[in-house]
């Protein structure tokens, strides 16, 4: 496998060593420069000389989206605005954006980072990056672009949406590597279909980089399946950088995550108490060399554990499950805890279906309905009632069989549920209405 970097392979006791060395002299930056954490770690009665080990990273307090929202638009920038160079944002559909102002060695460590990912997927010179993610305030694009270029491949702007002009590029310039979300790269697999483009016979495509949102191992092998490339893993977020915090290495099934830059823990996350490497909880994360807006113990929300083994590449940065969920997508539907990405997984159990979904929950007097739409693959659509009423009680079984749940199946015609070009929006809920 490549590497750009000899922290890919640093000795374990040389790399605490250097966490923590990182980890005090953040503590003091933050302690001097950001109100909010000051008052916080004054509160607890923590100074930054308590932190004279890994785990008193224990003692300090947390940080969680709303704080940034709170702060808005600078509350949290710990660098003077003449060492800025780039601001990202990112929000959901309501409410105050969050802000992250980055000095020019935060893009860098940012570049270097998603580099060390291409380059673990076994990219470099010579391969074409063709980036599907969106470019601007969001993170996806420029994340990718950057590490593309410091790697040295030739990278595509292609930004989102325009699909059969993406394909038509993809032919054309001879694109050997995809970015985008999975859910965009099944619509572009869809709109190939129909134009009757083969992504083996017409295309060089070797590599597909898929984050953003949440996907199954399900989903990894029916894109692998059907278009012959090998599907990656990138994962990331903007309070923390953007893509390339951590991504797969091929052999095993899970990320790295790039320790040297990104400190990890797992959290309980009903009681916030550390939990050690083996166990499920939500993944908690401090950016050891940011410095514009630093981020100290901020809560991902995103669910996972750490693996307690080193994987058998070699390198030393652990290893976390691929988020497949997170707690604040979690749906409690008749006292079950559902994620959505439960459906995913039951649907692509179904041939007759395509993985394509919509989850709708709506209030009655009594309980909430739980409806999921679920589109017909074009060549299993039929008129007859009898076939249909037999498929939907297969997609029901299915779905019961994962969740617990027996929802309402609504079969649709094919291609008729919402597409996205960036992350796509699977529920519906009434409720909060």
């Amino acid at each position: 496998m490549n590497s750009i970097s000899d922290n890919d392979y640093l000795p374990i006791p040389e790399l605490r060593k250097l966490q923590l060395e990182k980890l005090q002299r953040l503590v003091a930056y933050e302690y001097e420069r950001v109100a909010l954490f000051r008052r916080r770690c004054d509160e607890k009665g923590v100074k930054p000389r308590d932190i004279a080990s890994l785990d008193d990273i224990a003692k300090l307090p947390f940080m969680v989206k709303t704080d940034l929202r709170d702060e808005y638009p600078l509350g949290l920038t710990a660098a003077p605005m003449e060492e800025i160079v780039r601001f990202h944002c990112s929000s959901g559909t309501t409410g105050k954006p969050i802000c992250i102002p980055n000095t020019k060695g935060d893009v860098e460590v940012w570049a270097e980072a998603t580099a060390r990912c291409l380059a673990m997927y076994g990219l470099g010179k010579g391969d074409v990056l063709q980036v599907a993610y969106g470019y601007g305030l969001f993170t996806g694009g420029l994340g990718l672009h950057y590490g593309g270029e410091k790697l040295g491949c030739a990278v595509l702007p292609t930004s989102a949406g325009n699909t059969e002009k993406q394909l038509m590029l993809m032919r054309d310039l001879g694109t050997t590597a995809l970015a985008c979300t999975p859910s965009y790269f099944l619509h572009i697999m869809e709109v190939a279909k129909k134009l009757g483009i083969d992504f083996r016979r017409d295309t060089k495509l070797r590599h597909g980089i898929f984050g953003a949102e949440p996907w199954t191992d399900e989903m990894r092998a029916k894109i692998e399946r059907d278009s012959g490339i090998v599907a990656h893993d990138i994962y990331g977020l903007t309070e923390i950088s953007g893509p390339g915090v951590a991504a797969d290495c091929g052999r095993t099934n899970g990320l790295h995550i790039w320790e040297d830059h990104y400190y990890p823990e797992i959290v309980d996350p009903e009681t916030l108490q550390p939990l050690p490497d083996g166990e499920k909880g939500e993944l908690v994360f401090t950016t050891l060399d940011r410095f514009g807006t630093p981020m100290i113990r901020y809560r991902t929300r995103d669910l996972t554990r750490l693996h307690p083994e080193q994987c058998p590449c070699g390198r030393t940065a652990r290893v976390m499950d691929r988020i497949k969920a997170r707690s604040d997508d979690m749906l409690i539907v008749h006292g079950v805890n559902l994620f959505p990405s439960q459906i995913e997984t039951a649907l692509l159990g179904v041939p007759e279906v395509e993985p394509h979904y919509q989850i709708v929950l709506t209030p009655t007097e009594t309980l909430d309905l739980l409806e999921v739409k679920v589109e017909i693959r074009s060549e299993s659509f039929s008129d007859n009632i009898r076939e249909l009423e037999s498929l939907k009680k297969r997609v029901l079984a299915a779905v019961k069989t994962i969740t617990g749940l027996s929802p309402k199946i609504t079969l649709v015609s094919p291609g008729s549920l919402p597409r996205s070009e960036g992350k796509i929006k699977r529920v519906i809920d009434n409720r909060k209405k």
